[in-house]
């Protein structure tokens, strides 16, 4: 049986290697826009020096040399007709199958505020070209603005950071990587790098941008009155699942692509896997994802039900924080505290279950806490501190018990 694939990240590139798997007889195309096999959470380590866009490839068992696989890269589908399974770059037809796999991933969001848009030094980073794109502009910037506080916007500024150049970061709330840690959380990080040379405008919003009347911006407008000069920008506000070649497809489109718990969208044998199925944005839940899509597609009956993906690691200038769950909190959450001069932690509970845990300093033997939150177990009946409990504490514990 033949097999489509649209898109060569995480899902992608699992969802191939299963399928090789399910049945010698199968055999997979993979049409990509990318003409690199990269991990993209390590984009900002291609921007550091630290790799190069052959390290970034994820894949080292020789499954792109498989003769059943053939893949057709660099190349942008920009039309699917679902009826046929049949993929085109405008009226080109580049592929078709009896089945396929939409993976495409997600793009980066970019604010049509001024020239955000349509300016030569202003760049998302979210795919390879974006990074080359960046590195190459940032040998000549002196003056790099990065739109976004959040955790893609900081592993940016963390990778040009020591690069000499004059860095300012911008961003909507009030202190740095908000939807991953607190406050208190946050302020070491926003300490070091400002000891690094960089500036914070927090609690602002970029409003309009300047140019040199050529092309490129030279300066951003906040709503505070302030102007940041500046000859680079990275926008690093958000991403949005890769949707638009569907338009026209038959495919159901919210957002994301709609998918049932199979990962089989509303036409028969294509299904979707990955952020632009929109379930879940993290690289072990897009790999899983793609398992079991293709697995499906093979005759299995299996359901993807781990739609759980809040879990980061912040790691900046040898601090390491965990973030797992929602630092949101609820009318009626309990919120712990412990710190000493070298850890912090915060444990949100609702209704004693856990609902939101930072760790800072110290993340060694946390991996219960994901099981907690994930399976809302409860710990304030345990008659012990929450800082003394251990996965032994819930072995054959896989809920509340209620």
């Amino acid at each position: 049986m033949n097999h489509l694939i649209i898109g060569i990240g995480a899902a992608g590139v699992t969802a191939a290697r299963t399928l090789l798997t399910e049945s010698e007889e199968n055999r997979v195309t993979i049409v990509s826009e990318d003409t690199h096999v990269i991990s993209r959470c390590m984009l900002h380590r291609y921007l550091s020096g630290e790799r190069t866009v052959e390290s970034l490839n994820f894949i080292n068992d020789g499954l792109l040399e498989n003769p059943r696989l053939t893949w057709i890269k660099g190349r942008t589908v920009t039309r699917l007709d679902g009826g046929s399974k049949t993929v085109y770059a405008g009226d080109e037809k580049l592929a078709s199958a009896d089945t396929l796999i939409i993976a495409t991933g997600s793009n980066s969001v970019t604010p049509p505020i001024g020239e955000l848009k349509t300016a030569k030094n202003a760049f998302g980073l979210r795919h390879l070209q974006d990074a080359i794109n960046i590195a190459a502009a940032a040998k000549t910037a002196e003056k790099i603005a990065i739109i976004g506080a959040g955790l893609v916007g900081m592993d940016a500024a963390g990778a040009l950071v020591e690069t000499g150049k004059k860095l300012t970061i911008i961003d909507v709330a009030p202190t740095i990587m908000a939807i991953n840690l607190d406050d208190h959380a946050a302020e070491p990080y926003q300490k070091k790098f400002e000891e690094h040379g960089c500036t914070f405008h927090l609690g602002c919003k970029v409003m309009n941008t300047r140019g040199d009347g050529k092309g490129s911006i030279t300066g951003l407008e906040l709503d505070n009155g302030k102007l940041i000069p500046c000859d680079l920008v990275i926008v690093a506000v958000g991403v949005r699942p890769a949707t638009a070649f569907l338009e026209g497809s038959g495919i159901a489109v919210e957002r994301a692509v709609v998918v049932n718990d199979k990962l089989e969208t509303n036409m028969p044998g294509i299904y979707a896997a990955g952020d632009v199925a929109g379930l879940s944005g993290i690289w072990p839940n897009a790999q899983k994802q793609g398992e079991i899509a293709a697995k499906n597609i093979s005759g299995r009956n299996m359901l993807y039900e781990d739609r759980y993906a809040m879990k980061n690691m912040v790691n900046f200038f040898g601090l390491v924080s965990l973030s797992i769950g929602s630092m949101r909190i609820e009318d009626g959450d309990e919120v712990l505290k412990q710190e000493d001069r070298n850890v912090y932690k915060r444990l949100i509970l609702h209704d004693g279950v856990p609902s939101g845990v930072i760790l800072q300093g110290d993340i060694a033997n946390s991996g219960f806490w994901q099981h907690l939150i994930k399976n809302k177990i409860r710990i304030d009946r345990l008659g012990k501190s929450p800082w003394k409990i251990s996965y032994a504490d819930f072995y054959d514990t896989e809920t509340n018990g209620e």
